[in-house]
């Protein structure tokens, strides 16, 4: 696998036309050794991104996720942009710690970079800390591989921490290699497998996605994580995040 990843990094380097220089933190990143925390009940606190993200989601459910993230010490909350301001009133009132993540581009990867780098920007003035940011599935699967590039990267450049959703399901090996790799070479901070609304993530997934990052880059395993212990399989395989919706329930059968 790490020969097939080196393989496609260099022919994407060069159909990026970016240096040759990226392809040594590809070759460091693979060559590194992941060692899983001790899944402890503070690990799994410090791990969650606490996840509304329902079309019908209301104000009482995010201001409910908000104090669930206060109550039990999750790292973050993931939610929809049209409730990042008032996530950020309520933390601000309350004096929280959580990080508040929303996504764009969500949950289709369909939009243009136009629309992207607005709802971006919107987002982080609103109070968001991080951004996941669905990767453009059909472009990828087009061959489009500069146009996935360059929308990634000009999120990337609008500030926050950047998460790249690659709907990892939906995609063929190569495609979840490529993604990866020009996620990695375009500015993201995270490698994400899910939206959670097509697929589920997968340990194999968690895997490749460890193996892209290396130890520089985080990795978000989300989709289908309702117990402790596929919390914990997806941890050992190299997720440092984990979105879910069963946090609180997680948390309290620990």
């Amino acid at each position: 696998m790490k020969e097939l990843i080196r393989k496609r990094a260099d022919s994407i380097v060069k159909q990026l036309g970016i240096c040759g220089c990226r392809l040594s933190d590809i070759i460091e990143n693979t060559e590194a050794e992941y060692t899983p925390p001790q899944v402890t009940l503070a690990a799994m606190k410090n791990a969650v991104d606490h996840t509304v993200l329902s079309f019908n989601a209301t104000e009482n459910d995010v201001l409910r996720i908000c104090d669930e993230a206060l109550k039990y010490g999750f790292k973050a909350i993931c939610i929809n942009p049209v409730w990042v301001r008032t996530a950020f009133e309520h933390r601000k009132i309350n004096k929280g710690s959580y990080l508040i993540a929303t996504v764009v581009n969500f949950p289709l990867g369909a939009s243009t970079v136009q629309a992207s780098v607005a709802e971006t920007k919107q987002a982080l003035t609103d109070g968001a800390d991080e951004i996941d940011l669905v990767m453009g599935i059909g472009l990828l699967k087009s061959g489009k591989l500069k146009e996935v590039y360059e929308n990634i990267k000009a999120v990337a450049s609008c500030g926050g921490y950047l998460k790249v959703i690659l709907e990892t399901s939906e995609l063929t090996v190569e495609e979840k290699i490529d993604g990866a790799l020009i996620s990695v070479l375009a500015g993201a901070n995270m490698l994400k497998t899910s939206t959670g609304f097509s697929g589920k993530a997968a340990l194999e997934d968690v895997k490749l996605l460890r193996t892209i990052a290396g130890n520089r880059l985080g990795v978000k395993a989300a989709g289908g994580i309702r117990d402790k212990s596929a919390l914990i399989d997806m941890i050992n395989a190299g997720a440092d995040r984990i979105g879910c919706s069963s946090s609180v329930n997680i948390a309290e059968k620990w």
